[in-house]
């Protein structure tokens, strides 16, 4: 077993996330997760791997439970150890495992949150000044496209009735299907756009592309603007679920649209949408 310091482990333990293509929201998230861990053993004046048992992360955990954390967040911060753990032990940095001795709490997740006709309506209302921002809206709620497809779109991505996604952290490229009032709204952004040679679809004032931080922002301030409460952007897909599966889109189609990789993903959806109308594989507008 070789020995390392957990500030230089969790270094590597990053660069180990990186190499392996993970996202960079998930190396953040991770990255965080990992260092508060370390700073609670250090306060145990515990500073190498092979040190930490599992009452020590027994114990971080219910810091922070006690500390606010929901047990959805406690049990994201028990897939980031079993992460890091896992990485030491690859490494040969321990021997034992004792993140596989913790036990995830128990929680019940909650149900996707769906716009109704009148709130979505008045979200596109609230955005009909801006093209922009009209166009995001647009393509989140008639295509369910995920907030970083929509940030990665290039303009040659564009096609008549189509957009092309490519692959997106581990999601599978893809066609999707772009109907009227997506292309129209895509079609004013797109004459309004800043004339610059950035290849993205979306951009800011300077020609700089549209970030996901700051497109999810933006959505949230139209959000409060419509006063919508309680609504996120991933709402715009879920939204985008319910409404197809109501009108009795297969869940074979509908999940190749969503890019999801098992169909039992899309089925999930299926105890939020009590009423099906006859099996159809067309899509419709919202």
């Amino acid at each position: 077993m070789k020995t390392i310091q957990l500030r230089t482990a969790h270094e590597e333990f990053k660069n180990y996330l990186k190499e392996g293509k993970k996202s960079n929201s998930t190396v953040v998230a991770y990255g965080k997760d990992i260092d508060q861990l370390i700073s609670f053993l250090e306060e145990l004046q515990k500073h190498e791997p092979q040190e930490a048992t599992k009452e020590d992360i027994e114990a971080f955990l219910a810091k922070l439970t006690k500390e606010g954390y929901t047990p959805k967040s406690v049990s994201r911060k028990i897939n980031s150890t079993r992460t890091f753990y896992r990485f030491l032990r690859v490494n040969e940095y321990i021997t034992d495992d004792p993140s596989l001795l913790v036990s995830h709490p128990k929680y019940q997740l909650a149900a996707p949150r769906m716009l109704n006709p009148t709130e979505y309506r008045a979200l596109r209302d609230a955005a009909r000044n801006d093209p922009r921002m009209s166009a995001v809206i647009e393509l989140l709620l008639q295509t369910g496209i995920r907030i970083g497809e929509l940030a990665n779109l290039k303009i040659s991505d564009v096609n008549k009735d189509t957009l092309h996604i490519e692959p997106f952290e581990k999601h599978e490229e893809r066609n999707v299907p772009l109907n009227k009032r997506a292309q129209e709204a895509l079609d004013k952004y797109l004459s309004a756009r800043p004339k610059v040679p950035e290849a993205h679809v979306f951009v800011t004032k300077s020609g700089k592309p549209f970030l996901i931080r700051n497109i999810r922002t933006a959505v949230e301030r139209y959000f409060r603007l419509a006063e919508i409460k309680g609504a996120k952007v991933n709402d715009l897909r879920h939204t985008f679920v319910a409404h197809h599966l109501k009108h009795g889109v297969s869940l074979v189609v509908l999940s190749k649209v969503l890019g999801h990789k098992r169909i039992s993903t899309t089925e999930r959806y299926l105890q939020y949408v009590p009423e099906r109308g006859k099996e159809t594989s067309v899509l419709t507008e919202l």
